[in-house]
C-alpha cells in the first residue's frame, strides 16, 4: 500500500460539508506504530467536534478524522513484537480513521475475535472503552445498585445501559423520543423516561422510592446534568462524559456538599495514556463479554467512506440510535 490513501479530508475547521474525499500522505512508518488497511470505521460525536475546532485536540491541517477503526495490519514498525501483518485488529486512533488505511501505535491496537465482524469491531472501542472505564473504574458500580443513564439510545448511552445490566445495576434510561424506549428496553433498562414529556428528577425520586440514583452516566451536560445533581442518593457518583447537549454545565458546590455526592470526570483517552496495562485488561473482559454473547454491539447505519458528511448529519440530527459507522473497503 503506498503512503498517499483515500480519505475524507478537513482543510479547514468547518461543519461536515466541509470535508473532501481526496488523497491523504500517511507519515512514515514509526518503530512502534503499525499500519492498518481500514476496513470499516466508527463514527463519534466527538468528530463532529474535532473538524470544527471545537475538540480538547486540535490536528494541523490537512487530516481525515475518525478516531477508530477496524481492518488489516498491513505493516509494522520494527520494535513491534506482537502484531504481524494480517492480523485482524480494532484500533483508537485518535484521527485518521476515515480513510483507505491509518498509522497508529501498536498499544492503541488489540486484536480482535474470528468471528467479530469488522463493522462491529470498528463500532467497538471508544463506547465501550468509555463506558467500562466509566462504571467500573470511576463510578464502582455495585450490584444492586441503580444506575441512571442519559443520552441511554446513543452510542456512549447504549453501552453504558448494557454494562450497567451485566454489572448488575437496575438501570433507568433516558431519551428524547418514545421511539427510542423500546431498544433502550431491549438493552436491559428496567425503565425508561421520556424527558420530552416527564421531569428526570421527579420520575427518578418516584422510580427509587425518594432516595435517587447511585450512579447517574451522563454524555449530555445541559439540563440532564442540573436535573441529575437533584436526584442523586447520598455518596452517589456523577460521571461526566461529555456535552452532546451543547452547554458545559456548572455545579452549585452546595448541592454536592448536602448530598454528600462525588462529581467525577471520565476522560477514558487520558486514562488509556496513563494506564496501558489497566486499559488492556478492562479490553480483556469486554471482549470476553462479547465473545460469550453478552455484549451485543448496536450499529444502526452505515455509511461508504465518500458519504462521512452525510453520517455526520444523521448522528447530529439525533436520528440514530446506537453507532453509526463508515464501511471503507
Amino acid at each position: 500500500m503506498g503512503d498517499a490513501v483515500k480519505a475524507m479530508v478537513c482543510k479547514a475547521w468547518g461543519g461536515p460539508e466541509s470535508l473532501t474525499l481526496e488523497d491523504l500522505s500517511l507519515a512514515a512508518l514509526g518503530p512502534q506504530d503499525v499500519r492498518i488497511k481500514v476496513h470499516a470505521a466508527g463514527l463519534n460525536f466527538p468528530d463532529t467536534l474535532i473538524i470544527a475546532g471545537k475538540y480538547q485536540v486540535k490536528p494541523s491541517f490537512p487530516f481525515a478524522p475518525g478516531m477508530e477503526c477496524a481492518g488489516e495490519i498491513v505493516a509494522v514498525g520494527e520494535k513491534v513484537a506482537d502484531l504481524k501483518p494480517g492480523d485482524r485488529v480494532m484500533a483508537t486512533t485518535g484521527q485518521g480513521s476515515f480513510a483507505e488505511a491509518v498509522n497508529c501505535p501498536a498499544n492503541s491496537v488489540y486484536k480482535i475475535p474470528a468471528a467479530m465482524p469488522y463493522e462491529i469491531a470498528a463500532s467497538f472501542p471508544i463506547t465501550y472503552g468509555t463506558t467500562y472505564h466509566a462504571l467500573v473504574d470511576r463510578g464502582r458500580l455495585r450490584k444492586g445498585e441503580v444506575l441512571l443513564v442519559h443520552g441511554a439510545a446513543g452510542g456512549v448511552g447504549l453501552n453504558a445501559v448494557e454494562l450497567g445490566r451485566e454489572l448488575g445495576a437496575t438501570v433507568i434510561g433516558t431519551v428524547g423520543s418514545d421511539e427510542k424506549a423500546a431498544i433502550v428496553q431491549q438493552y436491559g433498562a428496567a425503565h425508561v423516561i421520556n424527558y420530552a414529556r416527564d421531569s428526570i428528577k421527579d420520575r427518578v425520586k418516584e422510580l427509587t422510592g425518594g432516595r435517587g440514583a447511585d450512579v447517574i452516566y451522563d454524555p449530555v451536560g445541559g439540563d440532564a446534568f442540573d436535573q441529575s445533581l437533584r436526584c442523586i442518593n447520598w455518596d452517589g457518583r456523577l460521571l461526566v462524559i461529555g456535552f452532546a447537549s451543547g452547554r458545559i454545565p456548572e455545579a452549585p458546590a452546595n448541592l454536592a456538599l448536602i448530598k454528600g455526592c462525588s462529581i467525577v470526570g471520565v476522560f477514558w483517552g487520558a486514562f488509556a495514556a496513563h494506564d496501558p496495562q489497566k486499559n488492556r485488561a478492562n479490553f480483556a473482559a469486554l471482549l470476553a463479554l462479547y465473545e460469550q454473547g453478552r455484549l451485543k454491539p448496536h450499529v444502526s447505519a452505515t455509511f461508504p467512506l465518500k458519504e462521512v458528511p452525510q453520517a455526520m448529519q444523521a448522528l447530529l440530527s439525533r436520528k440514530t440510535t446506537g453507532k453509526v459507522v463508515i464501511k471503507v473497503a
